[in-house]
Order: structure tokens, then sequence, then C-alpha cells
């Protein structure tokens, strides 16, 4: 296909929201444009939005299903706050997003379905298409139903299933607005399709009949060009990629750099599934998937694996964790590696399955009976949940204990361009298992530990004379026997509290350009990207202020109490009720001050930029 238009409008970035019902087919319209623009050379951000409930009445405003898509010329960092274009699939579509659309966006609506029925069935009771209430926007009213079933007339398909396709002709008409390559989204429909070739070559025709509607309507006069972001990018290969898939494959290049077979006990839940489902595809790499029957059984069998001598990993949310608390008890006590992956939700209980929130950070840490510390580290973008899940295998076989990996619904179901790494760029992780006697006499004392790291012996089941046992009640120190001595408990409290503060983290790294910031703003997980963005915007205008971003939240990095002290005030934006900023206060006792959201969405940057405005106007305010 080769664009052909009047006029082109060269852009340095556009934001872009798909939204209509679930099942119209906007999460698979933006994944098909977003894998269109990564491989176009844009570095992209993305914010796919799902109703909280499985199947939400149909054109109902809880029924929305959203995907917005920031894309551009140079790096990005967060999906972009206002979209500049919406394409609204039904009235509820356009109610539910129209508050978050800038003056002058343009809005795309299906006629089709503003029927008198469906635009008072969410509160419309004028027509917003011809009643004015859209003046301050360029709308393109496009009968996306009816012209799908037009380009479909001679496909053999009955009506209702031509009607589907009405998402690839907007895929079609947007790909000819902003000059995305088509052939990768015909290459997919083939695939995906290849059981139904009349289905393919449907969705194709639709594909092909919105471009060509875009090419030829005199209301689509103009598209526009967004170059690649040839800066953005450090020499490499890149895909594109969501937090869940990099999980995936962290695990995977984990298991493969570790030499250990790589074991997911999992129950299904929103919204970690996804990594169950990757995992379960690559048994060629020994991987081994076992869906459970519910949460405690996933993490038992996951468990067990390590206890054999296995990569053992499980993967869950807010409410799985809570399932799972005993077993992780379990787990420190055995002192044996294993990987707790939260992709965080919003709560409490079901609370909003498919909403994002940062609120499990005090559970991660505390969330068990007793004193169960475990280290907690964080990625903070989904290209970086890679990254992370490596960094978690190092520090579980490194010191042998259980490792809680948060994530969430942002990182897990956004994504973004990652550059694949080479192996020789990927750590070696090792897991030391223990192959002979460690005691004069001959005999195998199962928690004799290495001097430094505080780590005992990691002994596969059948190793010869290396016999011992495990469970759930205290061990004697060294022998590993049962033991009820009040000072032998304390004595292995303490220690396990001694391993976990000595796990080796690197330094908080502090992007503080001009070294006088007075303000410092400490995020951790996903707020990254908001925060730089807010930063960035703040200092292209002469504000001072620093920025720095935690992975390791248990332990924290040595020198984080000396980069506080170094500020007069720190700002700690989360999606919580402050529970990181009621960790630094504890610890180092510093005045952190809380930003806080628990909207089920992220962050905006201007949020950020505002807030940061205010917080720099108050410091350089005279004193009273």
């Amino acid at each position: 296909m080769t664009a052909h238009t009047e006029q082109v409008l060269r852009l340095d970035r556009v934001v872009i929201r798909f939204a209509g019902d679930s099942g119209d087919g906007i999460q698979l319209t933006g994944d098909r444009f977003t894998t269109a623009t990564a491989e176009f050379g844009n570095d992209l951000s993305t914010l796919p939005n799902f109703p909280a409930e499985i199947r939400a009445p149909a054109g109902t405003l809880p029924g929305v299903s959203s995907f917005q898509l920031h894309f551009a010329d140079h790096d990005v960092l967060t999906p972009g706050d206002e979209p500049d274009v919406l394409v609204a699939m039904n009235p509820a579509a356009l109610k539910a997003n129209l508050p978050d659309i800038s003056r002058g966006a343009e809005i795309i609506v299906n006629t089709d379905e503003f029927t008198k029925r469906a635009m008072a069935r969410v509160g419309y009771s004028a027509d917003p298409l011809q009643d004015g209430s859209l003046e301050a926007y360029s709308v393109h009213p496009v009968a996306l139903t009816t012209l799908t079933v037009e380009a479909l007339a001679g496909s053999g398909l009955a009506r209702k299933d031509a009607e589907r396709a009405k998402n690839m002709f907007a895929l079609g008409l947007l790909s000819w607005m902003y000059h995305r390559p088509t052939l990768g989204t015909e290459r997919f429909l083939l695939a995906k399709f290849a059981k139904t070739p009349e289905l393919a070559a449907a969705n194709i025709a639709a594909l092909k009949a919105g471009w060509n509607y875009g090419e030829t309507t005199e209301d689509f006069a103009v598209s526009y060009e967004i170059a690649p972001a040839t800066t953005a990018f450090a020499a490499g290969r890149y895909r594109n990629i969501s937090g869940n898939l990099a999980l995936s494959l962290g695990l995977l290049a984990a298991s493969q750099q570790s030499g250990l077979p790589l074991f997911l006990g999992s129950y299904p839940i929103t919204p970690a599934s996804d990594i169950l489902h990757e995992l379960s595809r690559h048994k060629n790499f020994g991987v081994r998937t076992f869906q459970a029957e519910d949460e405690i059984a996933a993490i038992g069998a996951a468990l067990g694996a390590a206890f054999g001598g296995a990569l053992g990993a499980t993967t869950t949310s807010g409410p799985g964790v809570a399932l799972k608390s005993e077993t992780i008890g379990l787990a420190v006590s055995l002192e044996l590696p294993l990987l707790i992956i939260g992709i965080q939700r919003g709560g409490p209980s079901t609370g909003l399955p498919t909403k994002t929130e940062q609120a499990d950070l005090l559970q991660a840490m505390y969330g068990r009976n007793g004193e169960s510390p475990v280290p907690v580290l964080a990625p903070a973008t989904a290209a970086e949940c890679f990254t992370a899940a490596l960094d978690a295998t190092r520090i579980a076989l490194t010191y042998r204990t259980p490792v809680f990996l948060l994530s969430d619904g942002y990182l897990a179901n956004g994504s973004e361009p990652w550059r694949i790494p080479g192996t020789a760029e990927l750590p070696v992780l090792r897991p030391d298992f223990a192959t002979e006697a460690n005691r004069p006499d001959g005999g195998f004392w199962p928690y004799q530990r290495d001097p430094e790291t505080l780590a005992r012996p990691w002994a596969v089941p059948g190793t010869p004379g290396l016999e011992h046992r495990v469970g759930g009640i205290e061990k004697q120190d060294g022998t590993g026997n049962i033991s009820y001595d009040p000072a032998n408990h304390e004595r292995m409290v303490r220690i396990r509290q001694a391993k976990i503060d000595g796990v080796a983290v690197p330094d908080l790294a502090v992007d503080d350009p001009t070294g006088n910031a007075r303000l410092l703003v400490l995020g951790w997980g996903s707020t990254y990207g908001p925060i730089a963005a807010g930063v960035r915007q703040v200092r292209s205008t002469g504000g001072r202020v620093a920025q720095a971003h935690l992975r390791h939240l248990n332990p924290f990095p040595a020198n984080l109490g000396h980069v506080l002290a170094g500020y007069e005030r720190v700002l700690v934006p989360e999606l919580n009720l402050g529970q990181l900023a009621h960790l630094i206060r504890a610890k180092y006792l510093v005045d952190a001050r809380s930003l806080t959201q628990v909207s089920g969405l992220p962050f905006t940057a201007r949020q950020l930029t505002d807030v940061l405005t205010v917080q720099l106007e108050a410091l350089h305010a005279p004193a009273h």
C-alpha cells in the first residue's frame, strides 16, 4: 500500500487512543498499530485499559475497553497525558473518554452505533454528534460498520461476522493517516486465521478498505508523518515487548544462565496469567509449567521443585500473595531459592482486577507471620522486567532465599521497544549445589553457612551422604535438627534477618545535573516514566530537581540514607497511600512527603510537572 494525499504534515509525536466494547477488538487493534509503529522505528509507550469485569455489558460505560499509544521521533517516557486522536466505536466509548481529550483533538466516531437506544443507555439525551457539544474538537463521523460490511459484501460472511472486522477497517484508516506499514498485520492475520482462510481474507480486505477510505475521502485531506526515533536508541536489535513477556523471557534466560530447569507453579490470576501462558510455550527449553488447583498448591509445587534442585517460581497478584504467605514463610525457614512474582493490581480483596496499583509493597515486606524477611525488588519499565528477573534469580540463588519481584498491571500490559541483549551480556548465575560433606567427621550439616553470604548449602535430594530433613518447625543452627530452644530461635531469627540485610545491591544512582538541587523525587516501580517526564519538563523551564529511582526495596541500597540527607525536601510519588514514604520515614527519619494516587491509573507527566513546580516554589519562597 502506498499513501497518496494532498497534504502531509510532519509531527514529532502523537498520542492515539482506540476505545470501544471489549468485543470490538480494541486491544488487538492497538497491539497491531503498536507493532507496526515499532517496526517503523518510533519510540513508544502504551497503556491498555480493560474493563474490570470479564464480560461487562456491551454499550455501557463499565464495559469500555481502550488502548492508548504514544509514539514519537524522540525518546518516550509515558503513554501520554491527553490523546491527540480518539477512535470511538460507540457512544459509551465517546462519553467515557471525552474528559481526557484535549481541545482541538481529532475524534473518529463510528456513527452506525449512535442509535437513540445506545445513546440513552449512557446518559445522552441528545445526539452529541449533532447538538454542538463537540465543537471544540475535529470530529470525523465514519460509518465504520456499514463501510466494513460493504467492503466484505462478496466475502460470503454473514453480516454479523462481517461487522466484527470493523476494527481492522479502523486500523487501516489510522495506518493511512500516520503512514504505518500494514504488511506485518496482513501476515499476522494470515497466521491467526490459518484454519479459517475466509476470515483471514475478510479481515485483510477490511484493513485495505480502511486504508483506501482514508486515501479517497475528502474528510481526511491530511495525513501525518512521525519520523523514526533514530537518536533515541543505542545500536542493536530491537523488538516491541510488554512487561509480562519481558519477565517470561527473563525467567527463561535465568534458567539457561544458571543451568537449572525452570519450574513455574501458578494459578491463573489477572494480570499475571500471561506469564504462565508464555512460559507454557517453551518446553523446548526444559520449562515445566504447572497450572495448580489453587494459589497454595501452586507455590507449594514451586517450593518443592526448588527443594529438588530446580529454579522454582510462582506468579500471582495481591489476592494470591495473601494465600501464598504461609508457604513463603516456609521458604524463608527452609532457606531455599524461590521467585515470587507479584503483578500488582487494585485492591483490596478482588478490587480492580484489570487496573494498576502499587499497594502490595508492605504486603511483600511484612505480610507473613513471624519474622520472615524477604528481598524485594521492582522493575521500573516494561523492558526492565527482563533484567529484574535475572537480578531476582541472582539474589535467590546466592543467598538461598525466596525473593519478591513486584511488577504491576501498567508494566505487565504496557509495551515499549527493547534492545535484545547478546548472550555474552547476560550474567552467569551459579547454583553451587553442595556435593560433599561439610563436617570434619564426614557428616553434612544443612545449616552450616557461607561466612560471607550467610547462605546455607543447597543439597539436591538423593546426593549420597547429604541426607537432611526440612520442615516448618524451627531448626537448630548448623545441624538443621528440630529445636525448641529459645536462644537458638533468637539466633536463627537474627541470622535470617542479617542474611537479607547483607544482600549485595548496587548503590542508588541520582540524576542531579546541576549538583545543587534542593528537591529530590524518589520513586519505585512503574512511576519511573511519569516522574522522569515531569522532571524533564520542570528542568526545561530552569527548575532544579533531582531524581532517583529504587529497584531494590529490601534491602535498600547502602547509600540511600546519605542520598536522602543531601536534599532539603524529598517527594515520594507512588500509586498507594504512601507505603514507600512510610518505610523511608521509619528507617531514615527523613520528612519524606507523599504524592499518592489510587485511581487504578498511572500518574500523568502533567501531574508530576504541576506538583514539582509547586514544591520548588515552596522551597524558594521567603520564610515568614
